[in-house]
Order: structure tokens, then sequence, then C-alpha cells
């Protein structure tokens, strides 16, 4: 599973204003679908599903209580699940956007929610999601993927929440709790293979990946040891 959060910019990504650029990016693929006669999924949330781009950008731009011009209204993430998992997820476009539906409401955002530290739910967390099917510089099969928008504020209007900030857990200071993208990729992956019951290989982890990408020498070393050890021992099986 693959989840990222596009910094800001001045294109689609820009959030220090509306969010109703970004909104009408997330439609772009409906009508070229509409005009093939294959079904759109429209915007969901935490309980509902074919929400309105307008209800999206209207709830999402008059959550900004006490923020100022330049600051972060929203921020945008990605959930993008691989091939593999998407199998497991069904074997329709349909069963594969209902799913991950499932996942968002049942894992992702409740972890992302659990994640700063402040004591918040899932239902405190103000987004709308909406599901892709095709990506442009892709070649494989399987591409559904989801784009959440969600609010810089919680559903109150009153606490300021950001996943890009470089606070981990803090108790002291102006600023309480912070964000630990690291927690959050290795929780919702594993929320994700006991959602779905996915028998996930060690080289699929994110523990694997970031630590080929990132870790120290010794470090890779000792994943490669694993690897290796876990490769002998599926061979003794069979």
């Amino acid at each position: 599973m693959n989840i990222d959060f596009p910094p800001p910019s001045n294109g689609i990504y820009n959030n220090a204003n509306s969010s109703r650029q970004f909104a009408n990016y997330l439609e772009h693929e409906d009508l070229e679908r509409m005009q093939k006669g294959i079904y759109t999924e429209g915007f969901f949330n935490l309980t509902k599903n074919n929400l309105y781009k307008s209800q999206v950008i209207n709830d999402i731009d008059g959550n900004i209580g006490q923020l100022l011009k330049t600051d972060a209204k929203f921020y945008a993430i990605h959930v993008n699940p691989s091939e593999k998992e998407l199998q497991m997820m069904g074997s329709t476009e349909q069963e594969q956007a209902e799913a991950m539906k499932r996942y968002v409401r049942e894992v992702f955002i409740p972890e992302y929610a659990r994640n700063f530290n402040k004591g918040l739910s899932g239902e405190d967390i103000k987004f709308y999601g909406k599901i892709h099917f095709g990506r442009i510089r892709s070649d494989n099969r399987l591409n559904m993927h989801c784009h959440l928008i969600v609010s810089r504020k919680d559903q109150s209007n009153k606490i300021k929440i950001s996943p890009l900030t470089n606070h981990r857990n803090t108790r002291k200071g102006v600023i309480k709790g912070g964000f630990n993208r690291t927690t959050l990729f290795e929780n919702a992956e594993k929320g994700f293979d006991k959602l779905f019951g996915y028998n996930r290989q060690l080289t699929e982890t994110f523990e694997y990946c970031n630590t080929m990408k990132n870790g120290k020498m010794e470090t890779k070393l000792q994943m490669q040891e694993q690897e290796l050890k876990m490769s002998d021992q599926s061979v003794d099986i069979e």
C-alpha cells in the first residue's frame, strides 16, 4: 500500500485558498467514463456515498476558523493499493471501490486521527474521498486508487491538525501532539492485512521498502538476511 501526502504547490495542490481547484481536478476522470457508458463514483465521507462536489467545496472551505490567509486549509492524500492488494479487494471495479471505501472508513481515517495524539477518532476528521480507476503513466492492469481531501481543522472547527508537521507527540510547549507518518504507514498496512486477510510478504512491507531505501547499510543487510531466511523456510515447506 503506497500512501503519500503531495506537498502544497501553486497548482491543483494549492491548499492556502479554496478547495475548488482540487475538487474540480478530482472529477476529471468522470466525464471520460460517462462518455463510454462506464459508471463513476461520487465523493464519499465517513458515512455517506455519492456526495456532490459543491458540498465538498462548501464544507471544506467553511471549516477554516481562526486560520490565517496563508495557512493551509486542507491536505491531499493518495491511497494507492498494489495490484496484488487490489486482487484481494475484489474482482470487479465496483467491488474494489466498495472495498476501498471500507478500508478508508474503518482503517485509514481512524489511524490518521489516532496518529495526532490528541484523543481524536475517525468521527472527528472532516474529509472527502474520490476514487479513480486509471493512471495515465501506468501499464498495470489494475489501477484503482483513492484521493482524499482532508480539512486542516477537525469536525468541531476548533483543533488544527497537520499530517505534514515535524512534531512527534510533543507534550510541552505551544504545540501539543504531532504526527508520525512512519507509524501511520505501518499501522495502515497492518489494518489492511487484517481487514482483507492479506498474507503480506516481507518484501511488500513498508518496513522492508523503507529500510532498503533509507536505512543504514547494516540495517539493510539484516533485512536481506531476514528475507533469505524466510525464502529458505518457504522452500522447505514446499
